[in-house]
Formats: structure tokens, C-alpha cells, sequence
């Protein structure tokens, strides 16, 4: 039995209780889905039935976590919401107070995949969570917290949406300091209250299609949206358990690849031929979340440049610069034609934002030591005019020129030796950091590290060696000396060793 019009307004009085109890300010969660709708429009209808005198007793903010790599419909439905709201908010004199977050440009997901070249996130490696959603979150909380003491964080949260969450809500339930504010285990003085705790999927629809949205938009509008979103273009409010409802429907990052499939967006494009452009978003999102072939797109050495692995093979690290570069401009290609020939209402839409490329430009060429810098015609082959960047300052000794002849030369000497060029294009520029920046700490280290990077003839060669040195480990039992064992090793495998003082000699193969 859905929620009824009595226990909708028992509600709002205790959401009205809890606000005048005390002087601390909320915090609400809002991401433009059902459920976080479904709370704010509780909240908002609460604060409207408070005097007008005691709806600002205190600050309630409405924040929204954009990653920046949002599904574009929710994203352009999100930032319509939170202009809305603040006029209305105004208007009605509520203490409503919208703030957008974003992740650091250091964090965001494209700096990570094509600059850093993180491997696409997987349950294994779940980098993006943290960095594109908790963080903004937490910096924010966080300075509320040093300003006023203490926050009171609203969500939208349910048991019914699994059972882990369930779990985990009546954990915290157990340990309520107040009543319905349960504490935050990662951070000191947030109190967490989630009035719609026991609601269903189905007590979320009836609420939003019985109660009109107080900021203005349509709840109609949004079952719409969650609508397309399902296989089955279906999205009704009392359903068998057998049947779809919408809460199966998850709106997220369009780049996500935590599921096999994306199901959400796959279903928009095939329920609305108006969607049909979003299919190129969908098949690079297929095309760089794909398990099968990502090994071969990656290095066979850890992002330190270390190697690790097993017996049997190498784990592979950070994506290779072709690969980066591949992906760069086939991003760059599917915004430029979404702004061409998309709709109307996308022409203006940004996949990847100039602070990002920057950041990236600055990774390659200083981190990775690609002083080709090959970010900026990347950017005029696709787009068609200059790559703005008017900080950027760099040494002139080294370029594409040089970058060619290093490259040519490293293939005549070095024949097969794959990692030669990467080698020598790294001490070369490692080199000339250290002299730009009149910096000399470390550097023969930083070249000792490059060095052990990168003699390795190639991937078989690098798991020989590692296989080697694990057997030798199991039989002496404990680890074997890096600098000895290359020695006595490389003897026999590679051109290229370093001695105890850190100098290149050539040792026959």
C-alpha cells in the first residue's frame, strides 16, 4: 500500500520539528533523481508551512554534485533545477541556498583516463567514486563544518533501494546520538537524517504526482525522463514485483562503466529517436570500457614504472601514450559534431572543458615526458583553430624536431628494442627539467629510475626477468637485491643495465 496523504503531512511536521529544534544548518543532496526530489520537495513543502518570520531560522543548502561527465539530459535538467530554485527560493523567502560542486581539475575523469591514464574504473579499481563525487562533498561539508560547528545532512536514501543499503542504514540507526539524525562514520560533526528512509519505489512516484513541485518544474517532466529510461519504455507507480518499476532505472556518468552495460542511456536512445545522437556517447563509452581488449592498450609496467605480476604474467599499468592520444581525438571529434549537428539545445555542450585539456598538456609533457606536445594539434586537427593556453611556459631546447630525430635514430640503433625510444626521450627531458628549472636535487636518482624503467627489450623480456627473480626468491627465501640481481640477469638478456653508480654501459647481448 502506497504512503498516504496523512503520512506525507506527519512528516512534514516532524521536518518541521527537526528544523526549529536547533540552530544548525542543513545540507541537502541533490542529484536531479527521484528520490533526492522526492526529499527536497518535502522539505521545501515543510519550510512553506512554517510563519514566514521562522523559515530562515537558519540555512539550507541544496547541493549538486556535477562530475562533469553526467549524462547530458540529467546534467541540462539539474542546472535548469538549481537557477529555478534560487529564484524561487527568493521569491517565497525560504532559506534555500543551491551550490554546484565539482571535482578538482586534478580529479576529474578525463585528467585521470587520457591524461594520467588510469585504467577504466572497475570493482577492482573504483578511482572515480572517491574523486568525482565524495571529495567535492566532503571539501564542502567540511568547511560548513569549521563554520558553523556542525552540519545536518539530508539525503534521500532508502532501505528499499538494496539490501546492503538497508544494512548499513540500520547500523547506523543503532547509534543515533538524536532522534532520526544518525552520525556520519567519515566525518566528525555531520549528522545524517533520511526522512524518506522506509518509503518504496512505488510511495517515491505517488508522492511527486500528488504533491506539485513547489520550485516549479514538473514531476511529469522527470517520470518522463525515467520513463525513457527503462528497456520497456514503461515506468507505472503500482506495480506487481514481477513487473519493471523505475526504481531499476539509475541516471549516472554516461562514461560509466561500473556495469557491463549501460542500460539507462542505451534505453533513452531506443525509446526517443530525438536521443539517437547520444549513440556516439555510448559506443566510446563501449569502446574504452571494453575488458576484453584493455591489457593490450596498456603498459606492461605499474604508473611508478615498476613491474608486477605473477608467475604467469605482468599486471599491466597506466594506458600507453597511443592510446591516450586515440581517445583525445575521438572525444574531441564527438563534441565537435555533437555541436555541429546535435540538437539545438546541445550545440553548446562541453564533453571535455579547456581547464581539463590544459591539465592533461601539463601531464604529458612533464609527468610523462612527451615533450612532442602533441595536445595542442590534437586540439587544431579536430576543432579547427588554436588551443588557448596563455600560461603555458615550457623549454624551447626540445619539440617535435627533436622529438622526430630522437626517435628515428633510436630505431636505427636499437633495432627491437621497443622501450629504447620511451628511455631515451625520458632522460633526455628529465635532463632538461632539471636544468630549466636550475634544479639539480635528485636528478641523477630520477635518471638512475628511468633507466630501470625502461631496459626491458620488451613485455616477454620484462616477465622473463620477473619470473626469474620470483624463483630466485622463493628458493633463497626473501627478496633479492634489485641492483645485484639486474646485473647478474641482463648479463645475458639486454643491451642496456645500470651499475652501482647509476652510469649506462653497453653489455652484449
Amino acid at each position: 500500500m502506497a504512503i498516504t496523504h496523512d503520512q506525507v503531512e506527519r512528516l512534514m511536521t516532524t521536518v518541521r520539528d527537526l528544523y526549529m529544534a536547533d540552530d544548525i544548518p542543513w545540507v541537502i543532496g541533490y542529484s536531479g533523481g527521484k528520490d533526492s526530489t522526492a526529499t527536497l520537495q518535502l522539505v521545501w513543502l515543510s519550510m512553506r508551512g512554517l510563519p514566514v518570520a521562522e523559515r530562515k531560522k537558519k540555512k539550507i543548502y541544496i547541493i549538486n554534485t556535477d562530475t562533469l561527465v553526467e549524462s547530458p539530459y540529467i546534467s541540462k535538467w539539474v542546472k535548469r533545477s538549481l537557477k529555478i530554485m534560487d529564484e524561487k527560493s527568493l521569491e517565497e523567502g525560504l532559506p534555500f541556498i543551491t551550490q554546484r560542486l565539482t571535482p578538482d581539475i586534478d580529479n576529474t575523469f578525463w585528467v585521470n583516463l587520457i591524461g594520467r591514464g588510469y585504467p577504466f574504473p572497475r570493482k577492482k579499481f573504483r578511482w572515480c567514486t572517491d574523486r568525482l563525487k565524495i571529495q567535492p562533498v566532503n571539501k564542502f561539508i567540511t568547511t560548513k563544518i569549521a563554520e558553523h560547528g556542525e552540519i545536518i545532512l539530508v539525503l534521500g536514501t532508502r532501505k528499499a533501494e538494496s539490501s546492503r543499503r538497508a544494512h548499513t542504514m540500520e547500523t547506523l540507526e543503532k547509534k543515533r546520538v538524536r532522534e532520526l539524525l544518525s552520525p556520519n562514520p567519515t566525518l566528525a560533526n555531520e549528522f545524517v537524517f533520511s526522512p524518506l528512509e522506509s518509503w518504496t519505489d512505488d510511495d517515491v512516484w505517488t508522492f511527486l504526482m500528488q504533491y506539485k513541485n513547489p520550485w516549479g518544474l514538473s514531476n511529469m517532466d522527470l517520470l518522463t525522463l525515467y520513463r525513457g529510461a527503462t528497456a520497456d519504455n514503461e515506468c507505472p507507480l503500482q506495480v506487481d514485483k514481477d513487473l519493471p518499476t523505475c526504481g531499476k532505472s539509475r541516471f549516472g556518468c554516461w562514461v560509466c562503466t561500473m556495469v557491463e552495460r549501460d542500460k539507462s542511456l542505451g534505453a533513452m536512445i531506443s525509446n526517443d529517436e530525438s536521443k539517437e545522437w547520444m549513440t556516439e556517447l555510448l559506443d566510446f563509452r563501449n569502446e574504452f570500457g571494453d575488458e576484453e581488449g584493455d591489457r593490450e592498450r596498456r603498459s606492461f609496467r605499474r604508473m611508478s614504472g615498476k613491474i608486477q605480476g605473477s608467475y604467469q604474467r605482468l599486471y599491466h599499468g597506466p594506458y600507453t601514450m597511443e592510446t591516450r592520444n586515440t581517445w583525445l581525438r575521438r572525444l574531441l571529434m564527438i563534441q565537435k559534431h555533437i555541436q555541429e549537428e546535435g540538437p539545438e539545445e546541445f550545440r553548446d555542450l562541453e564533453l571535455i572543458s579547456v581547464p581539463e585539456l590544459r591539465k592533461i598538456r601539463r601531464i604529458w609533457v612533464f609527468d610523462k615526458h612527451e615533450f612532442n606536445d602533441v595536445l595542442p594539434d590534437i586540439y587544431k586537427e579536430v576543432i579547427g583553430k588554436e588551443f588557448d593556453d596563455p600560461d603555458w611556459i615550457t623549454s624551447t631546447a626540445f619539440g617535435k624536431k627533436e622529438w622526430q630525430t630522437l626517435k628515428s635514430e633510436c630505431e636505427h640503433v636499437a633495432g627491437d628494442e621497443s622501450l629504447a625510444f620511451e628511455m631515451m626521450y625520458s632522460l633526455v627531458d628529465i635532463e632538461n627539467q632539471a636544468s630549466v628549472l636550475n634544479d639539480r636535487k635528485k636528478v641523477l636518482d630520477k635518471l638512475e629510475s628511468c633507466i630501470k624503467s625502461n631496459f626491458y627489450k620488451d613485455e616477454d623480456d620484462a616477465t622473463d626477468y620477473y619470473r626469474t627473480k620470483l624463483t630466485r626468491e622463493d628458493d633463497m627465501g626473501g627478496d633479492v637485491s634489485d641492483k645485484k640481481f639486474l646485473q647478474e640477469f641482463h648479463e645475458s638478456h639486454v643491451n642496456y643495465v645500470t651499475d652501482d653508480e647509476g652510469v649506462d654501459q653497453d653489455v652484449d647481448a
